[in-house]
């Protein structure tokens, strides 16, 4: 499986967070938002690196009502992928949530998540995500099938927000990241303009 590399460089003057977030969660759920999936802090004048994988998996979080702002912390994450264990059920036991019953489900290529009758209204959101960080999320109420079909595109911003924070891209100065076939890495620089110089990287 590759690994895909974003190097960083911060030509500005300014300290903040390099973020990198996926828009097109590809879900006929209307209220599936974007989250601050890889976030590194970065110093004015600095480098730095953000690699991931392509290993996917199921998420759920007590998140109170999802808006923009919000953080997704994880209670707990569930390996899966889009050919097989890709359906699981939220539910809640004992005042706790937790995952049961994943399976194949059909058809192949989506990611799919029921939260049961025991869901609470606005407690907890589920989502899905790779590389061990949740990327998308929505609203978990009780009765809820939830269907991602995941195009794993790649924006980047900089900008102050947390891994995790829930984010309303209109309100984001992000630029879009295209690897190219058989590319696994790319150079983002920051310019001190806070403009984007985006070239291909030699790995």
């Amino acid at each position: 499986m590759p690994t895909f590399t974003i190097n960083f460089v911060n030509n500005s003057d300014s300290s903040g967070n390099f973020c990198v977030f996926q828009q097109n969660h590809n879900s006929p759920n209307p209220d599936v938002f974007p989250l601050a999936w890889r976030v590194e802090k970065a110093g004015p004048h600095s480098q730095l690196a953000i690699s991931w994988n392509m290993e996917l998996y199921f998420f759920w979080g007590k998140t109170g009502a999802l808006k923009p702002g919000v953080v997704f912390n994880a209670g707990e994450n569930s390996p899966t992928s889009l050919t097989e264990n890709n359906d699981i059920t939220l539910t809640k036991e004992d005042g706790n949530y937790k995952f049961v019953n994943k399976k194949n489900a059909f058809p192949q290529g989506s990611l799919n998540i029921m939260s049961d009758n025991t869901t609470a209204i606005n407690q907890a959101s589920v989502g899905i995500g790779m590389s061990g960080a949740v990327a998308f999320a929505v609203q978990a109420q009780p009765n809820m099938y939830f269907r991602f079909s995941p195009r794993f595109d790649y924006w980047i911003t900089f900008a102050d927000v947390q891994q995790g924070q829930v984010l309303d891209p209109s309100q984001i100065n992000a630029v879009k990241i295209e690897f190219p076939y058989g590319i696994f890495s790319m150079n983002a620089t920051l310019n001190p303009d806070n403009t984007w110089t985006i070239t291909q990287g030699l790995d």
